[in-house]
């Protein structure tokens, strides 16, 4: 009988506990989206590098990030090149 009143009471207090811990506002952080892929502005706008280097004439800044990053690695920029890497 007193195992019963026992677990009972533990009961009773764990739903108290878990009642008061759903019922407490939680406070979430959320940065500002940063990701280039959903930026209106970022894939719509020339390349600021437009001006002054050839290659990036007709370019958005997304399209311009990706060049950035596709000759820092050594990627091929042509169809001929990526040809001669295969073969």
């Amino acid at each position: 009988m007193k195992k019963f009143i026992a677990s009972g009471a533990a009961l009773g207090a764990g739903l108290v506990l878990l009642k008061a811990y759903n019922g407490r506002k939680r406070n979430v952080w959320v940065y500002e989206d940063s990701d280039m892929h959903n930026s209106y502005e970022i894939d719509h706008e020339e390349s600021v590098n437009a001006p002054y280097d050839h290659a990036e004439q007709g370019l958005t800044q997304l399209d311009s990030a990706y060049r950035s990053e596709w000759q820092a690695n050594a990627f091929p920029q042509t169809k001929k090149q990526l040809e001669e890497l295969e073969s």
